[in-house]
C-alpha cells in the first residue's frame, strides 16, 4: 500500500500536514507493507529536508500512489482520477461552494474519505483539529482584550512555535478581574480549557458563577443543558437534546448577565436554539463586553458574529443597538474574535496531533481489512457514485438544493 502525502494548494496557504516526519517513520515501522511518498512542497510547517533526513521519500509526482493524504480541499484540476483520497471536502453538509468539487471527484471516479466522517460506530468523530482551534481560540480571545482595552500587548498565534509558547505569553500579562464563560464539552472547549488552567485561572461551577463576586478572573465551563432548558421544564440529558432541539430554549442570558469574556466552544447543531439574539444583546442587564467565537457560525447563535474573521485581521467591533460591526475599540461596541480557521495559526501542534489520531484509528483499517468499519462509515464516493451513507447529497450534487 502506497500513501502519498499531498501538498496543499489552497489559498490562503495552509502550512499542516497530516503526518510530521517522526509519525511516518513510526507510520512504517508499525506497519512493514506501508510505503510513503511526500510531495515537495516549500508550504507546510515541515520542509522537505526534515522528511529526507527522516529516510522519507521526497517526489514531483505521486500519481503511483495509491491513497493520497491531504487537509484542505483539492483544488478540482489537481485532483488524480480513481485514487483513494483523504481530505476535508466540505461537502457533507451540502456547502454550495464546494458542488463542483464534489461533482469532478464523482467524475473522475475518486474514492473519496472526508476527515470529518470518519467516526467510531456511535458517531464520534475520531479525528480532527478541534483541540488546537480551541488552544489558538482562547488565546486570541485574550489578545483582543489586550488590545481593545490597550492593557498588554500579545504577539499573534502564528509568530509562536507551539502551545508552550503561547501558554508563556499569556503568563506574562497580568489578567484583569473577570468572569469567563466557556461554553462546550468537546475537543474544542478543552483545548480551550487547557489554556485557562495553564493561566491558573480558577474553575467554578455554574451556581458559583452566577452568585458569587470575585476578586480575581475565574472561569465556569458550561455544558449545553446549562444554557438551554426543555420547555416542558423536563431534566433528562444531554442526548435528549441533541435528539430534539426543538424541544428546548436557551438560558443563557442568566450566563450573558454576569459574563464579561465570552469563548464559543460548543458545537451548534440544526435546530438548536440561538444561545442569544440581537435583541438579548440590546438588554442593558447584558454584559458580555468580549466574545471569542470558536465555533464561529456566521448569523447563528452567538447573534454578535456577522461574519468570520481573518487570521489576518481576526477582530472587529459588534455594535449591539446599531446592529452593525464597528472598530473593536469602539466604547459601545463587543469585541469579536471569530476566526474560522485557528488551527493554522499553529501548524506544527496541530499536524503533530493530527497525524498522531489518524495513525491511531484510520490506518491499521488499510491493514485489518476495515475490521471496525472505519473506512467504510468514512466513504463518500466510490467509482463515480456516491455511497449509500452519503446518497442524500445526489439532489446536492445535481444542482437542486
Amino acid at each position: 500500500m502506497k500513501f502519498g502525502i499531498i501538498k496543499e494548494r489552497k489559498n490562503p496557504p495552509d502550512k499542516r500536514v497530516v503526518f510530521s516526519p517522526q509519525k511516518l517513520v513510526e507510520l512504517q515501522n508499525q506497519f512493514s507493507d506501508a510505503n510513503v511518498v511526500v510531495e515537495s512542497s516549500d508550504i507546510r510547517v515541515f520542509t522537505d529536508d526534515q522528511y529526507k533526513c527522516n529516510g522519507i521519500q521526497v517526489a514531483e509526482n505521486l500519481t503511483d500512489c495509491d491513497v493520497l493524504l491531504g487537509v484542505k480541499e483539492v483544488p478540482i484540476d489537481a485532483l488524480i482520477a480513481r485514487k483513494k483520497y483523504f481530505f476535508f471536502s466540505h461537502t457533507i453538509k451540502k456547502q454550495p461552494y464546494n458542488r463542483n468539487l464534489l461533482k469532478a471527484v464523482l467524475q473522475k471516479k475518486i474514492t473519496l474519505y472526508d476527515h470529518e466522517t470518519i467516526v467510531s460506530e456511535n458517531g464520534a468523530r475520531l479525528i480532527g483539529f478541534g483541540r488546537y482551534a480551541g488552544i489558538v481560540g482562547a488565546y486570541n480571545g485574550f489578545r483582543a482584550i489586550g488590545l481593545a482595552k490597550e492593557l498588554y500587548h500579545l504577539p499573534k498565534a502564528a509568530t509562536l512555535l507551539d502551545q508552550k509558547e503561547l501558554v508563556n505569553e499569556l503568563n506574562s500579562i497580568a489578567i484583569p478581574n473577570m468572569k469567563i464563560l466557556l461554553t462546550g464539552n468537546g475537543k474544542v472547549a478543552y483545548g480551550a480549557k487547557e489554556m485557562l488552567d495553564a493561566m491558573n485561572i480558577p474553575a467554578v461551577s455554574v451556581d458559583e458563577y452566577l452568585h458569587n463576586n470575585y476578586n480575581h478572573a475565574v472561569y465556569c465551563l458550561a455544558d449545553v443543558l446549562d444554557y438551554n432548558q426543555r420547555l416542558d421544564g423536563k431534566v433528562i440529558d444531554n442526548l435528549d437534546f441533541y435528539n430534539h432541539p426543538e424541544a428546548y430554549k436557551a438560558n443563557f442570558m442568566r450566563f450573558a448577565n454576569v459574563t464579561d469574556f465570552f469563548i464559543a466552544g460548543h458545537f451548534f447543531g440544526d435546530g438548536a436554539p440561538y444561545l442569544f439574539s440581537r435583541e438579548d444583546a440590546k438588554s442593558p442587564a447584558f454584559k458580555i463586553k468580549y466574545i471569542a467565537d470558536i465555533s464561529c457560525d456566521i448569523d447563528g447563535p452567538v447573534a454578535s458574529t456577522i461574519r468570520a474573521s481573518t487570521i489576518k485581521n481576526p477582530i472587529y467591533g459588534y455594535h449591539p443597538q446599531k446592529e452593525k460591526e464597528v472598530d473593536f475599540k469602539d466604547e459601545e461596541a463587543i469585541v469579536v474574535m471569530a476566526v474560522d480557521n485557528l488551527p493554522c495559526e499553529l501548524p506544527k501542534d496541530a499536524s503533530e496531533g493530527f497525524g498522531d489520531m489518524f495513525l491511531k484509528n484510520v490506518i491499521p483499517a488499510f491493514f485489518n481489512n476495515d475490521e471496525n468499519g472505519i473506512l467504510e462509515r468514512a466513504k463518500i464516493t466510490e467509482n463515480g457514485k456516491l455511497t449509500e451513507r452519503f446518497s442524500y447529497l445526489q439532489d446536492y450534487v445535481d444542482g437542486k438544493e
